[in-house]
């Protein structure tokens, strides 16, 4: 009896620890890897005891993508990295984002690195170390030996994934990672599930891959070639989504074709496309796109059309989305057709040239494509395309203007990082948007595609600091949020129905209004006792005037008798 009792309390602390996870069917994912890590002849050297056992397995990860040793990986940090970012409260995560962000590097170089699973859970697992860097973060964690409990329901808060996946411009950049997270996280309360994350970053490959086989594509190969412009989005083809034409009176169905520098419109006839009409988004012909009313003989009546108008054109050009219900369509075309135009009056306006001008158009195209990504996964919810969207959004935020100064700043001074990135592994910083793409399979313009030898600086994020970026960005976003409460106040007083303009007049005049209500109740003898005392405080001030008045001219007439 007092053998099976034993059994029974030994089996009971064997599960208790989790040695039985395996057969239960519930251990943690990173259980293994600790495991594995115990076995390791160099488990004691290669365990850093100021990071957290999850911040640990990122980190072998990250070592073994680089193929050096995590002994390596912490002399590179504490030589490369200046004394401010290796004070012992900042550590471990500046060496967590020191390491991810060298593994990123070189693992965003791998051809389809996208589709790989491994890739999607590694940059998801940076995240979730990001916010538990350092061994104090779990307190009963401590030591290589422990294992980690985690729940089988993980998420990452905005922070975490808008400091790493604003690493990989392709997921996302410093502009608009806190808007794509919320739009990610709009079922699950504010935080982000791996699941939803995977959905994201394959959405992402295939938007990545309908680009490069329409690009590739002999579609206005002519057209394109002069100046190698690639192709984003095209619509128009399937019958029951047509694309209308209107040009003065004139209205024609055909295909509608957006690239990095125009949009072209191909009107289809009995059996083919005419000849496309180019419109120009890249140089500076004081172009207007806006959101435009269309329907029948001219009138006004359906919100579903995008407006051009150029200096090169005789009379604009009206792109119609006709569809049943609302105008998603219309919204989505009018924002990635604005996203081209304001990347390209940003280049124009800064007079941005040769590989920055490259860096630059490769953020909206892959701001494009994140949008397409999304649209995907999230197409039951209504999307605000140009929060998604970052020369968009710099258009609409106070000071957007600042976020675009500090960007063209950005890309002037690359000399100072080139040095520090030059250096072979160096990971002090993320990699730039130009690399991404190149590493995707693209090249814009004619310039060189390598940043680092043209002096441009890698991507947004510095390891351990705060970019200008990043601060013209929450400076813009705090101005934004101010200027959202007073616009919620001038809503406050609103009156359905009712302008709010004539609203704020209303609640100006309250106070009048409650006065002649006041003089109603008195008149009517509603509350007889106020009235009385009304009464009787009006007959006194009216009297005393009348005497007052009838006493002085009596005076004056007995004056004027004596004299």
């Amino acid at each position: 009896m007092a053998m099976a009792s034993k059994t029974r309390n030994m089996l009971e602390n064997l599960v208790r620890e989790g040695s039985f996870k395996w057969l239960l069917g519930n251990r943690s994912p990173f259980d293994e890897e600790l495991e594995e890590m115990e076995r390791s002849p160099s488990a004691q050297t290669n365990w850093v005891p100021e990071l957290s056992p999850i911040a640990n397995i990122v980190v072998r990860r990250c070592s073994k993508i680089l193929g050096v040793p995590t002994t390596e990986l912490r002399e590179g940090f504490n030589s490369e990295a200046s004394e401010s970012i290796k004070l012992p409260l900042c550590y471990a995560k500046n060496f967590l984002e020191y390491c991810c962000f060298r593994a990123l590097a070189l693992s965003t170089q791998v051809t389809g690195h996208l589709a790989d699973r491994k890739f999607r859970r590694l940059t998801y697992d940076m995240m979730l170390a990001w916010e538990a860097p350092a061994a104090t973060s779990q307190a009963i964690l401590t030591g290589p030996t422990a294992f980690v409990q985690l729940d089988e329901d993980l998420s990452v808060g905005v922070e975490a994934f808008s400091r790493i996946a604003s690493a990989v411009p392709t997921i996302a950049n410093v502009i608009i990672s806190e808007n794509i997270f919320e739009v990610l996280t709009a079922s699950t309360g504010g935080r982000l599930q791996f699941s939803t994350y995977d959905k994201y970053l394959s959405g992402l490959e295939r938007a990545i891959r309908k680009m490069r086989t329409q690009s590739e594509s002999s579609l206005l190969s002519a057209m394109r070639s002069p100046r190698g412009e690639k192709i984003l989005e095209v619509d128009g083809t399937v019958t029951t989504q047509p694309v209308l034409e209107h040009v003065g009176i004139s209205t024609w169905p055909g295909r509608l074709i957006l690239t990095d520098h125009a949009f072209y419109f191909e009107a289809l006839r009995v059996v083919s496309y005419d000849k496309a009409k180019r419109y120009d988004l890249s140089d500076d012909l004081k172009q207007v796109v806006k959101p435009e009313l269309t329907g029948p003989w001219g009138t006004r009546l359906f919100d579903k059309a995008v407006f051009y108008k150029s200096i090169s054109l005789s009379e604009p050009a009206v792109i119609e989305f006709p569809e049943l219900k609302g105008h998603t369509r219309r919204d989505y075309w009018l924002a990635i057709i604005r996203e081209i135009l304001y990347v390209h009056r940003f280049i124009n306006n800064f007079q941005i040239k040769g590989v920055k001008r490259d860096e630059a158009l490769s953020k909206a195209v892959l701001g494009i494509l994140r949008l397409q990504a999304i649209q995907e996964i999230c197409s039951a919810n209504p999307l605000r395309y140009e929060a998604l969207l970052m020369f968009n959004l710099c258009d609409q935020l106070p000071g957007g203007d600042l976020i675009l100064e500090t960007l063209a700043d950005m890309s002037t001074v690359r000399e100072l990082d080139r040095s520090s990135y030059s250096k072979p592994g160096g990971g002090m910083y993320s990699i730039s948007a130009l690399d991404m793409i190149s590493n995707l399979g693209f090249a814009f313009g004619t310039s060189s595609n390598n940043s680092v030898e043209a002096g441009l600086a890698v991507g947004e994020i510095t390891v351990g600091e705060v970019t200008l970026l990043e601060r013209a960005v929450k400076e813009s976003k705090n101005n934004y949020e101010k200027v959202a409460q007073a616009q919620a106040t001038v809503d406050g007083v609103k009156v359905e129905g009712i302008d709010t303009n004539f609203a704020v007049m209303k609640e100006l005049l309250f106070p009048f209004m409650e006065l002649g209500k006041c003089l109603l109740s008195l008149a009517f003898w509603e509350d007889p006792m106020k009235s009385l005392v009304f009464c009787g405080v009006f007959t006194y001030i009216i009297c005393s005037t009348l005497v007052g008045f009838f006493s002085c001219r009596l005076t004056k007439v007995c004056i004027s008798g004596d004299g």
